[in-house]
């Protein structure tokens, strides 16, 4: 069965039972609990108070889902985040849905769940970066020592819930810019702060923005919007850049490491 609606914008699997999430635009949110041979809305979610006042700035007459993060240990444990609207919040499987949480960025841009410990939530925002240590219900924006604030991607440190990456630049026009001016930092959140820009093997500031970063034990990776590639085996305190085999790569929008 096909998805009724077929502008996708964003695909989560949950750890905890395998439910598959579709999130599309206008902001609808599907789910499928055969492995996306039958889909079912989450209706509830265009229900929310504020959904009328959604929208996207470059096409303002709509808006999406621009994320969705299920908890790792809890199936109905989920947040979702509306690209322009707000981070919201399920505690029942995306039945039923708390508006936006107070002091999470609306421009949501990115979520992420610590993979082992319980509640630590994070958020990548275009205002800045916010955090959650009650399994997202209440947020605290966390931006000390950064002076860009249109964040985007991020990163975990899986051995400690107090080390995160994320990165950013000054506004939307420098980040998305095909010409290749980001003036865009990958910055890295240890313990009680402030943010580090992380320069050790990195030209930063970068031109091209870091649209994707991805942590595993002992590797962390950044892809940037030219294509360039960087591994880091120290959290980012030293990068280098990976030359990829075969054609060049326009651009990196994400990357995954399996293992």
């Amino acid at each position: 069965m096909h998805l009724p609606q077929q502008d996708v914008f964003s695909i989560a699997v949950s750890p905890a039972d395998g439910t598959v999430y579709a999130g599309c635009e206008p902001s609808m949110l599907f789910h499928s609990t055969d492995g996306g041979e039958t889909w079912q809305e989450l209706s509830a979610l265009r229900s929310i108070p504020s959904a009328p006042t959604w929208s996207f700035p470059p096409r303002p007459w709509t808006s999406h889902v621009r994320w969705i993060a299920p908890n790792p240990r809890d199936a109905k444990l989920l947040i979702v985040g509306i690209e322009l609207g707000g981070l919201m919040y399920s505690e029942d499987g995306g039945q039923t849905w708390m508006d936006h949480r107070p002091n999470a960025q609306r421009d949501v841009h990115a979520l992420a769940w610590h993979p082992t410990v319980p509640g630590r939530a994070y958020e990548a925002g275009g205002g800045g970066s916010a955090w959650s240590k009650d399994g997202g219900k209440t947020w605290q924006r966390i931006d000390t020592g950064r002076d860009r604030h249109y964040t985007w991607a991020i990163a975990l440190d899986p051995n400690d819930p107090d080390c995160w990456l994320i990165s950013a630049c000054p506004g939307p026009r420098e980040a998305h810019n095909p010409r290749g001016n980001a003036q865009a930092y990958i910055y890295r959140w240890r313990g009680n702060g402030p943010w580090q820009a992380l320069n050790g093997g990195l030209p930063q500031p970068l031109t091209s923005m870091p649209y994707a970063l991805v942590s595993v034990p002992g590797q962390l990776y950044a892809g940037l919007s030219d294509g360039r590639l960087y591994m880091s085996h120290d959290l980012g305190d030293s990068w280098q850049q990976l030359m990829v085999s075969g054609d060049t790569l326009p651009s990196i929008l994400a990357l995954a490491c399996v293992a």
